[in-house]
């Protein structure tokens, strides 16, 4: 992720919130300063791998869900083949360019495990944000436009509301619901997506429900 947001939007994580929220990612997770350096570096085109680029395929998965793959290659056969592996594999079929795309919207999320509700809100809102939504375990997440996702944040902390997250996403617009046959398809193909060694996110409109879940 650190070398795909650095080759995106730059090596600056200032100007670059999808890298800021990458390194702060990375850094909770213990990653070196070093590694770190050495991964926005590739980004950038700061060593051999010049010829790595990002690419997005588009397909529609079990169900009818909308899924979006993106991917850092030097390859582009090897990849897309994985890919449309995958898919097909799991019932779905790999789509042209814009297929899907249009379903989703490039957003900020800051998320946070539980905290005050209210607070948050008035914090989120007057700083920016866009939505503010609460789930019934008490999570939070904040969505902003991802250029603001930096200057929401840092206001947030300025009020003393931390978050435990923060990424760049593909929001889905709409929603698709997955039963008890469906549901296992889409899941095995998020799995085989994300054991592509070329992939680094999957995004898709997916929606299983607690009884599915629970059946799973």
């Amino acid at each position: 992720e650190l070398v795909t947001a650095a080759r995106l939007g730059g090596g600056d994580a200032g100007s670059n919130p999808r890298l800021r929220a990458a390194i702060d990612k990375a850094l909770s997770n213990n990653m070196t300063r070093d590694t770190l350096n050495r991964a926005i570096a590739r980004g950038v085109g700061g060593d051999d791998d010049a010829n790595m680029e990002t690419i997005i395929y588009e397909g529609y998965g079990p169900g009818g869900t909308a899924v979006m793959v993106e991917c850092l290659s030097d390859n582009r056969n090897r990849t897309v083949a994985e890919v449309r592996h995958a898919f097909t594999k799991t019932g779905g079929n790999l789509g042209t360019d814009g297929s899907v795309s249009y379903l989703f919207s490039k957003k900020g999320v800051i998320s946070f495990e539980k905290g005050d509700e209210d607070a948050i809100m008035e914090a989120a809102l007057e700083a920016g944000a866009e939505d503010v939504v609460t789930y019934d375990d008490g999570a939070i997440d904040v969505y902003t436009a991802w250029e603001e996702m930096g200057a929401v944040r840092d206001a947030l902390e300025a009020a003393g509301l931390k978050a435990d997250a923060a990424e760049v996403s593909m929001i889905p617009s709409t929603k698709a619901d997955m039963d008890a046959e469906t549901a296992p398809k889409l899941l095995r193909l998020i799995d085989m997506l994300e054991d592509c060694d070329d992939v680094q996110e999957v995004y898709h409109n997916g929606e299983i429900s607690d009884e599915v879940a629970a059946t799973l």
